[in-house]
């Protein structure tokens, strides 16, 4: 709708255009803030910071409170020269705690001796669950769940290797 020109003001017009007028005005007395002074040092006071608590392997625990230790270990394995080594990761859980004879892992080469795709490792918990954990280029970062057990308290599908050093 156009005002006509010498047509009247309503007071709902005229308090939006008082109130721009008196923002606009507001804002132009302002004062803006010296970009080349700097602020006052504040006094320095030092503070610790502590290191995040690695997570502590619990035999009494479930699973799932045991999963932050497996995939930490798991992760500082995947860091190192002996990524693609199963024993490096059943290894390192042994040496956190994890009982060697409830654990599966996959060979580390291929029937014709590649290096495999892919590497599962897994600790077997009470009569329920798995930690398992998954490694390798095709995974890109090293993967760890909670899983169900299989049939006959097994942790991983097809052929695993003897844990036997």
């Amino acid at each position: 709708m156009l005002r006509r020109p010498n047509a009247p003001v309503s007071r709902t017009t005229r308090g939006v255009l008082t109130a721009a007028a008196v923002a606009m005005l507001l804002t132009a007395c302002s004062p803006t803030p010296n970009p080349s002074r700097s602020p006052e040092p504040a006094e320095s006071v030092p503070t610790a910071t502590a290191a995040p608590e690695a997570p502590v392997y619990d035999p009494a625990g479930t699973a799932e409170a045991n999963l932050p230790v497996f995939t930490a270990v798991t992760q500082q394995v995947w860091a190192s020269e002996q990524r693609a080594s199963g024993r490096a990761y059943i290894d390192a859980l042994v040496a956190v705690g994890f009982d060697r004879a409830l654990m599966q892992v996959t060979p580390d080469e291929t029937t014709v001796g590649n290096a495999v795709e892919s590497l599962q490792f897994s600790v077997r918990w009470g009569d329920a669950h798995c930690l398992v954990g998954q490694v390798g280029p095709s995974t890109g970062e090293p993967v760890t769940a909670v899983m169900a057990q299989l049939a006959e308290g097994r942790c991983l599908v097809g052929a695993t290797r003897p844990i036997d050093w």
